[in-house]
């Protein structure tokens, strides 16, 4: 299916930039990785392939930003542990990253030393979306308009008024996928599903 490129922002609030964690312990001393692992599966992962149009950010405390390449993206595995092995790899190899030069860590997998805000300005697509419960919602948005769309999602905290300050200025467009509160990897994977169904008209 050919499709504009989607971009899928997660902020990261409490993942140790150093990446020395264990991987046994996502939910704890790795700062939530496991929701953000689940996230990125979310945004890539389909039942026998991966979505090639899809690019994910991982901003790890406002410092460093793991982006994630559909296109070029191999052996991508659903479960929490594979992936969470992939941001910590990134954040270990996080001083390789010089300047606007990336660090590349796996096939697909690369990392920046930037925050939110370099992470918008180097994404040059479509309308940013905050997608927030306090939103209008998705349903009232025609697809078409979200096409290209520049999704941003926090982990399991809130937006910080930092960050609130910086969307401000930037999203297009502030949405609700639905009335109940989602995890962030449900919410991409409803906002994936409005989109391949041009708005559930087209199954």
């Amino acid at each position: 299916m050919d499709s504009p490129t989607r971009h899928f922002i997660c902020l990261a609030h409490d993942v140790p930039l150093e990446g020395d964690f264990s991987l046994d312990d996502l939910a704890g001393g790795a700062g939530r990785l496991d929701a953000i692992a689940r996230s990125i599966a979310a945004a890539f992962v389909t039942s026998h392939g991966i979505r090639t149009y899809v690019h994910a950010h991982v901003v790890v405390q406002d410092a460093y930003t793991i982006t994630f390449d559909g296109s070029e993206l191999r052996r991508l595995n659903p479960d929490e542990r594979s992936t969470a092995a992939l941001v910590r790899r990134a954040l270990e190899s996080r001083e390789e990253a010089i300047g606007a030069m990336p660090a590349d860590i796996h096939p697909g997998v690369a990392g920046y030393r930037r925050g939110l805000v370099g992470t918008l300005e180097a994404i040059d697509d479509g309308p940013v979306v905050q997608l927030h419960e306090d939103g209008e919602a998705i349903v009232d948005v025609a697809a078409g308009e979200l096409a290209g769309a520049v999704f941003v999602l926090s982990d399991h905290r809130e937006f910080s008024s930092a960050e609130q300050a910086v969307l401000e200025d930037r999203v297009d467009r502030r949405l609700r996928v639905g009335p109940t509160r989602l995890h962030a990897d449900q919410a991409i994977t409803v906002a994936h599903n409005y989109l391949d169904t041009d708005g559930y008209t087209a199954f």
